[in-house]
């Protein structure tokens, strides 16, 4: 029963967030990727998945699964009917001391099924007035035991001003999803220089970054 709701449920949302943001999806000159996906962005609200999943086309969106904190997302009975029935969000415990699975090989699963992943690497939201957050190792061992699959960098703009910290009512204005050109690992690659290059090619797509969309 929770299914058969979830599906209306998700396009509510997706109605609302378009709604709300006059969310734009701009996308690189190589056209929409196809095939699966890894999609990584900058985090700075709990609907930034959200936005990212709502501007991907139809055939990408419904096997395309946001990567999320297990203690937001189970916190309550609504939350875990959004983020596990309504996204089925790939929920990842962060505590270490509370895992009962390494959150890569998980991660590798989801991928081996066919689903593509939206992923946030700096690890939790960005609450500081620096453009990105140090990213965490996930994405450089997830892209090393996975060496194909497409990583496509995504910058959201504007969610923050949208839904700021501890407000509940969202303030109307118009978002952007920027998707940049498609990456992968290179051979013998080390995690320093893959993370410099996958956080460059993210703050390349940033409006406040030289080289970034206007």
């Amino acid at each position: 029963m929770r299914r058969v709701i979830a599906k209306p449920v998700a396009a509510a949302i997706v109605v609302f967030a378009r709604a709300i943001t006059a969310v734009r999806a701009i996308w690189p000159n190589e056209g929409i990727p196809q095939g699966q996906c890894v999609y990584f962005a900058n985090h700075s609200s709990h609907g930034d998945f959200i936005l990212v999943w709502a501007v991907l086309p139809p055939s990408l969106r419904h096997r395309t699964r946001p990567v999320a904190g297990a203690e937001y997302w189970l916190k309550s009975s609504i939350n875990r009917f959004i983020g596990r029935d309504v996204f089925d969000a790939v929920l990842i415990e962060r505590d270490r001391d509370r895992r009962t699975r390494d959150p890569i090989e998980v991660m590798a699963e989801v991928i081996d099924s066919g689903a593509s992943l939206i992923l946030f690497p700096e690890g939790t939201r960005n609450q500081t007035d620096a453009q990105l957050l140090p990213f965490k190792s996930g994405l450089f061992h997830l892209a090393s035991i996975r060496p194909d699959v497409q990583l496509v960098p995504v910058w959201i703009n504007n969610l923050n001003r949208v839904m700021p910290k501890g407000e509940i009512v969202p303030i109307p204005l118009i978002c952007t999803v920027t998707f940049g050109d498609v990456m992968q690992i290179e051979a013998g690659e080390n995690k320093e220089v893959f993370l410099n290059r996958a956080r460059r090619a993210l703050l390349d797509l940033s409006p406040k970054h030289p080289g970034g969309d206007q």
